[in-house]
């Protein structure tokens, strides 16, 4: 794979990694700040479904190691281009004193999905940093 098919989006978020964890997978949280209704089964092959007005992603989680990593297959509903599960995003907590360092990465995207997958992720973990501290 090469380094264009990654999309990656880094924030550090002032709170330790058990709080910000949850915003991974539980539904109440997620929606919080990407999406408008959320459907998920935080384990191994459990489902990730997240709708965000017409756009129905779907996939399952590939891992669940709280509060350190959550990894999830990511695709929309019907796409044939980005179909459901068809590519992988992987989140890093990392403990920084009392801070988090968030590391997304999103990978296997098809080249016509990169650079709107890239703004959204950095938008959305900029709005993520605002929800842990409300």
């Amino acid at each position: 794979m090469s380094q264009s098919e990654v999309v990656t989006a880094t924030i550090t978020i002032a709170a330790p990694p058990a709080t910000v964890f949850p915003y991974f997978t539980d539904p109440a949280l997620l929606v919080q700040w990407i999406g408008d209704t959320a459907h998920l089964a935080p384990e191994p092959g459990g489902l990730f479904a997240l709708d965000m007005g017409d756009t129905r992603v779907r996939g399952a989680y590939v891992t669940v190691d709280p509060p350190n990593r959550v990894v999830f297959t990511w695709g929309v509903l019907d796409s044939d281009t980005l179909p459901a599960g068809s590519t992988t995003v992987e989140i890093l907590l990392t403990a920084d004193g009392e801070q988090t360092i968030v590391e997304l990465t999103h990978r296997n995207l098809p080249v016509d999905w990169r650079a709107r997958h890239r703004d959204g992720w950095t938008r959305n973990l900029g709005v993520l940093e605002q929800k842990v501290h409300a």
